[in-house]
């Protein structure tokens, strides 16, 4: 049996977003047979995920840095373990890390992979900057979206293949039946029959959960009985805290935080709703969709790749918190079409986002790269 081909994945730091996740997520379908992984992060006070990966078998180092300047400065580092540890190729994932993972690829001429999650117009101009000026340095770019494809086309320009692989998410975990019922309802005293609006984000400026409040606050003046779950955390859980409380939801809105689980709270609600000014294509939301939450989100970045408004879901314009009352509000209204297209949002999931679909692609990018004469026998 020939060797397995060795790739590292690097990224910033391994707590708990969506790109992280879906490190974790993705290793339980790899091939193990053909590929070994390991993965290195800068950020050592970031590592929520490390535990998950170490029970999947993986190596997973850390490369300790306390911010992006240091992290640039660690390339040589970087290098001198890609190295020692043989590596056939680079997988980088978020631009920092992309930056620093393609210097030391060179050094340690090993070809680099690079997942673009977002938009290149949302990043600051001092990254997008670094980005730019060492993005030929690298052998190929994974688009999460048709989305983020197109924002690359149009803002980088370096000759360097663009291929579109969807994010994915683990149908088995991800699955209403997966998770014991009613467990996060009892926990935070929501009635049995209330309806229950949620979300999984970080408290940050993106999110928009100021506007996500306003509508909650609308939706909650319609049917009294509905209750909201904001799951997460972030820089501005303050703020957000205290508008709940200006607005008079704190008998109906609950905070539980930053979970390391978050499909009970998923299998407790019955809506998704986000109100987000940009993103590349969720994680979150494709767990939600497929744990049969309704989604009703704002339309930006790849959410409308995944959402087709009146089929599974409904999409609306950002920044407009009446409109996403009023999407809900339609819902709640009509429980036989919520039955509908919450079974709607799983098929899609099924059909389009499964993480076995999403890791064989990666995998058969890889095989590519490395050996192209594999390029048309692989499936």
């Amino acid at each position: 049996m020939p060797e397995p081909i060795r790739v590292v994945h690097l990224i910033k730091s391994l707590g708990r977003g969506g790109a992280e996740m879906l490190l974790s997520e993705s290793l339980p379908y790899a091939d193990r047979e053909r590929f070994e992984y390991r993965y290195a992060y800068f950020l050592p006070w970031k590592d929520a995920m490390v535990p998950a990966l170490e029970a999947n078998g993986a190596d997973v180092t850390c490369v300790p840095a306390r911010n992006n300047f240091q992290i640039l400065l660690a390339a040589r580092r970087l290098a001198a373990l890609l190295d020692s540890w043989e590596t056939d190729l680079v997988h980088c994932h978020l631009p920092i890390a992309g930056v620093v993972g393609r210097i030391a690829g060179a050094m340690a001429k090993v070809p680099v992979v690079y997942t673009e999650h977002n938009k290149q117009e949302r990043y600051h101009w001092i990254t997008r900057w670094l980005s730019h000026r060492t993005w030929k340095m690298q052998s190929r770019v994974v688009a999460v979206s048709e989305d983020v494809a197109d924002s690359i086309r149009a803002h980088v320009h370096a000759d360097v293949p663009v291929s579109v692989v969807l994010n994915g998410v683990s149908l088995e975990r991800f699955s209403r039946g997966a998770v014991p019922p009613g467990v996060v309802r009892q926990s935070w005293g929501i009635p049995t029959g209330a309806p229950v609006i949620g979300t999984v984000a970080v408290f940050r400026v993106q999110k928009r959960l100021n506007d996500w409040l306003q509508a909650a606050r609308q939706i909650r003046n319609r049917f009294p009985a509905v209750h909201f779950l904001v799951v997460g955390a972030g820089p501005l859980e303050a703020e957000i805290r205290a508008l709940s409380l200006q607005l008079g939801l704190e008998d109906t809105l609950h905070f539980p935080g930053l979970q390391e689980d978050v499909r009970p709270f998923l299998a407790a609600m019955d809506i998704y709703m986000m109100s987000s000014i940009f993103e590349g294509l969720p994680v979150a939301l494709l767990e939600a969709m497929s744990m049969e939450c309704v989604p009703v989100c704002t339309a930006v970045g790849g959410i409308p790749e995944v959402i087709r408004s009146g089929e599974n879901g409904y999409l609306v314009d950002p920044g407009n918190p009446l409109a996403l009352a009023d999407a809900v509000s339609g819902l709640l209204r009509n429980p036989d079409a919520m039955v509908a297209l919450s079974r709607a949002a799983r098929s899609t999931v099924e059909r389009e986002f499964g993480m076995a679909r999403m890791t064989s692609e990666l995998e058969r990018l890889y095989l590519q790269l490395l050996e192209p004469d594999e390029k048309e026998s692989t499936p």
